[in-house]
């Protein structure tokens, strides 16, 4: 795309308002994109939000992993698993050094594995994991760019650091609950309603959070996991043709469940990742943030750069502004 003439602005591109619904976009920053909207992610972007960091106080946003923690088991998704692969007196007795047990005794060396699912705690949904028919973001189509053990575009190693304003929807906050009813629908009316009563405005370029309260029930996997509140189709449309640059909240599957809208049982999913080019971020810790009434804060995150991964654990943080 050339630049614009000097001093003249033009607006954000916002790849959901050319979408066909039902269809993966074509990006419109071109045949090789595998970020989307992740595009608005700017040296000039950065700098602007970080002028306006107070550093005093910082929310962690991400749960810790351990094993029995809630995840995609019920639907044949291995859980997270932990175990040590050396023991102080384990190595006493092996010796694999080689240096002798009253050297490895001294030493005293432990160490250990973990196996899961990525798309296990707080973790960003990348591009390649939803589509139309085996067609993905940017019209990448699963016969030419998937292998037998990862895709080789879209995948978490494309994504790069995410610093953003970011804004929180407090939807449980605006009904005065804990945590809002299983399989209650966000539309886009209530999202437009709770933004105004915060007074919060969205811009293109801001990473949205949704807290629905649903931290409230965790690490209970038998409560947390099924029949979630969350934003329906006309909610994520009604962010993404915002300007959302990601979208998340603070439940498993971001999206309302059972989520059955226009024939797919993900409907959220694949219009964001296939159709908007929004990547989404899951189990996401707001509770703080929405106890405090911290509704715009400067959002710092990056994914681990698995290679073709559909997605991939991150650890994001919150700063708040010092206007906030």
């Amino acid at each position: 795309m050339g630049a614009p003439p000097e001093g003249q602005q033009t607006d954000p591109v916002i790849a959901a308002r050319q979408a066909t619904p039902g269809q993966a976009t074509a990006s419109p920053w071109g045949p090789d994109d595998q970020i989307g909207m992740l595009n608005l992610v700017t040296p000039e972007s950065i700098s602007s939000i970080l002028t306006e960091v107070d550093a005093h106080k910082l929310f962690d946003l991400s749960v810790d992993y351990f094993q029995g923690m809630p995840g995609w088991t019920g639907w044949g998704d291995p859980p997270f698993a932990i175990w040590m692969t050396a023991t102080p007196a384990g190595g006493t007795v092996d010796d694999v050094a080689g240096v002798g047990p009253d050297t490895m005794r001294r030493v005293s060396r432990s160490s250990d594995a973990i196996s899961m699912f990525t798309h296990t705690g707080t973790h960003i949904d990348t591009l390649n994991h939803f589509g139309y028919d085996g067609v993905v973001w940017n019209c990448f189509d699963m016969r030419e760019h998937l292998g037998s053990q990862r895709w080789h575009v879209s995948g978490a190693d494309r994504h790069p650091p995410v610093i953003a304003r970011g804004v929180l929807i407090d939807v449980a906050g605006a009904h005065g609950v804990e945590v809002l009813p299983d399989n209650y629908p966000i539309g886009a009316a209530e999202l437009d309603s709770v933004l105004r009563s915060q007074r919060t405005e969205l811009r293109a370029g801001d990473v949205v959070l949704i807290n629905t309260g649903r931290m409230s029930l965790w690490p209970d996997a038998d409560r947390f996991v099924p029949a979630e509140p969350g934003p329906d189709l006309a909610g994520a449309r009604f962010l993404a043709e915002a300007g959302a640059i990601v979208i998340g909240a603070d439940n498993v599957g971001l999206e309302v469940q059972p989520a059955l809208f226009d024939g797919s049982f993900q409907a959220v999913h694949t219009y964001l990742l296939a159709e908007a080019g929004v990547p989404i971020l899951e189990v996401v810790r707001v509770d703080e943030l929405a106890a405090d009434k911290v509704y715009e804060f400067a959002f710092v995150g990056a994914c681990m750069r698995i290679r073709g991964a559909t997605g991939a654990p991150m650890r994001p943080i919150a700063l708040p502004l010092r206007s906030g």
